[in-house]
């Protein structure tokens, strides 16, 4: 199990021993796949540089290449360098180059030097193999500093990267910067991964370094001295050769590497690499390990974050990488989401991700409303929700994706004018909730409005009304709240509605025929709105022959006077007279004609 959330990855820590100024060597590009390196240069000098012979330095140098058919160029990578303050304009074959990266290194007041890195990995693969000529290097000191000293030279060099079926799963890392030595350097390379050490091995581009000069010259890892006789023997192992192709006369530059199986261990997790020189100055431009390591390595990313306004659900697409790999990323590997330092939600992978493949998944949690309305939402993969992992990776420090997210939160309600309606009982009317938007804009599109019968309900989106423009106002509902379309989060206005006692209408006519049609004297918003009116009907000659209250109503029969009966009374003109018992409206009176 790795711990994951403060783990360093193959992070080189240098400790120098002289006091002299450099630049760091720090990982650069790592690969990882059926991986193996091979490399290409050559010298501009003429002869060791020393007193004793003429200071000239060419200005073009070529080297070939050779692959076999099965080997795929996946990277190249071309250093130069030279005494003096540098020239960053070089021609590889016909192509100019400039660099991406340059290095220094100042020995004292009169002597300093220049490295220089260009990506040629397209030009590469481009011509493949065949002579690669580098030219056009020309600003290279020769002064008597440099001349009288044996400490003027230039040189290139190329590292090439392949994949070939055959290799196993290796891990390749270039680290690259520009480290001196007299007197000695120790590179800390930690978190290693050791799987397997067949095949291993550790290569460097140095520059400098003088075959004829070979004082306490030790290069060793984990305190085993590495060397490649008769190439490399063990007490000069910078000395204008290049371990691929057997070559011994690259002066002042050295392209070697050093099989290292016998000096790591199956299960290691850090390696130490020591240089040491009494004498000559060689000048470490570029060191790449090759390690068998057959791991996955998770990685995730945020595609898209789904929010709602006014909501503290978030629902999130995200995909799982196992891109930079040797190993499938196990099915069930764990997801942890944090908002800040809090656990939110675990999720785990669906299936088994091969190597160069992903799966993307959603999930959807709520944030609790202790957390504030800004946070910083982070995934992390091969975490069970404490912090740790279960899965042995390449790179323990990308298993994460951060992103900051804003709750999208409305202001408060816009209260508008209010909407009155007749009661038509029960306290109960039809509004036109529709004509609320004339308040805010004539010009508004009816269909951006969504009404709701409660706050609550709107912001949970719980059901909106289906028809605004006849909406009933039952259950005692007294404000309607609605929302309309805005950014960054939609805003809400409410109404209240008000429910007033209308003049009721009274027809003209009714039939009792007991045809269903009209059947009694119906008067539209009378019952269960005026529950205490008193309805009086007189015949022609003025007699009182019907009392109706809001339980009573008049069907065509008297229930009063002497002519109070079962039966129906004549066809003809009836007159009435309406008390509605409010005091804001007056009693009504007029006639009604019945008709069978």
């Amino acid at each position: 199990m790795k711990q994951k959330l403060n783990i360093n990855f193959f992070l080189i820590s240098i400790l120098l021993f002289n006091t002299l100024q450099a630049q760091d060597i720090s990982l650069f590009n790592q690969l990882n796949g059926h991986l193996d390196y091979t490399a290409i240069g050559n010298t501009l000098n003429t002869s060791e540089n020393n007193s004793a012979v003429d200071c000239v330095i060419n200005t073009a140098s070529s080297a070939s290449l050779n692959l076999s058919s099965t080997q795929t160029i996946e990277a190249a990578y071309l250093y130069w360098a030279g005494s003096g303050s540098g020239d960053f304009n070089v021609t590889l074959n016909t192509t100019e180059i400039t660099p991406s990266r340059t290095f220094a290194y100042t020995l004292d007041s009169s002597r300093q030097f220049f490295a220089a890195f260009a990506d040629v990995t397209s030009l590469i693969q481009t011509e493949r193999n065949g002579l690669y000529t580098l030219s056009n290097l020309e600003q290279i000191e020769i002064s008597s500093a440099y001349c009288s000293t044996g400490t003027n030279f230039a040189g290139w060099a190329i590292t090439i990267i392949y994949s070939d079926p055959a290799l196993p799963l290796n891990q390749l890392n270039v680290y690259d910067g520009l480290e001196s030595v007299p007197d000695n350097i120790t590179i800390e390379l930690n978190n290693l991964n050791v799987m397997d050490t067949n095949g291993a091995k550790i290569g460097f581009v140095a520059w400098e370094g003088d075959a004829g000069l070979a004082v306490n010259e030790v290069l060793q890892m984990n305190g085993i001295t590495l060397s490649n006789p008769p190439l490399n023997p063990a007490n000069n192992a910078f000395n204008g050769t290049n371990s691929f192709t057997n070559d011994s006369n690259l002066f002042n530059m050295d392209i070697d590497f050093y099989p290292i199986e016998n000096t790591i261990n199956v299960g290691d997790t850090t390696a130490t690499i020591q240089l040491s020189s009494g004498q000559d100055l060689v000048m470490v431009n570029n060191i790449i390990t090759v390690l068998n390591s057959q791991l996955p390595d998770a990685t995730v990313a945020v595609d898209t974050i789904d929010q709602r306004c006014n909501s503290r659900q978030l629902t999130l697409e995200y995909t799982i990488g196992n891109l930079n790999s040797t190993q499938l990323l196990p099915a069930n590997t764990p997801i942890a989401f944090y908002a800040d330092s809090n656990l939110v939600a675990q999720a785990q992978t669906t299936n088994d991700i091969a190597i160069n493949s992903t799966e993307s998944n959603v999930i959807s949690f709520t944030i609790a409303p202790s957390n504030s309305n800004t946070i910083n939402l982070t995934i992390v993969v091969d975490d069970t929700g404490t912090g740790n992992g279960i899965i042995t990776e390449i790179n323990e420090i990308n298993n994460t994706a951060n992103t900051l997210i804003d709750f999208l939160e409305s202001s408060a309600p816009t209260s508008l004018s209010p909407l009155t309606g007749c009661n038509f009982g029960n306290n109960e009317a039809v509004f036109n909730l529709l004509t609320a938007l004339n308040e805010i804009d004539p010009s508004f599109d009816l269909e951006t409005a969504v009404f709701y019968q409660s706050l609550d309900v709107l912001i949970n989106d719980l059901g909106a009304l289906i028809d605004p423009s006849q909406y009933i106002n039952s259950n005692n509902i007294t404000t309607i709240y609605f929302k309309l379309d805005a950014e960054p989060c939609y805003e809400i206005f409410s109404v209240d509605l008000e429910v007033n006692d209308c003049n009721p209408t009274i027809p003209q006519g009714f039939s009792p025929n007991e045809d269903g049609y009209n059947d009694w004297f119906n008067i539209d918003g009378l019952y269960d709105v005026f529950l205490q009116h008193e309805l009086l009907i007189f015949n022609r000659f003025g007699t009182l022959i019907f009392k109706g209250d809001n339980d009573l109503k008049w069907d065509g029969k008297a229930n009063y006077g002497p002519l109070r009966g079962d039966s129906l009374l004549p066809v003809g003109t009836y007159f009435y007279v309406l008390h509605l018992n409010v005091p804001n409206l007056k009693p009504r009176s007029g006639w009604v004609y019945m008709n069978y």
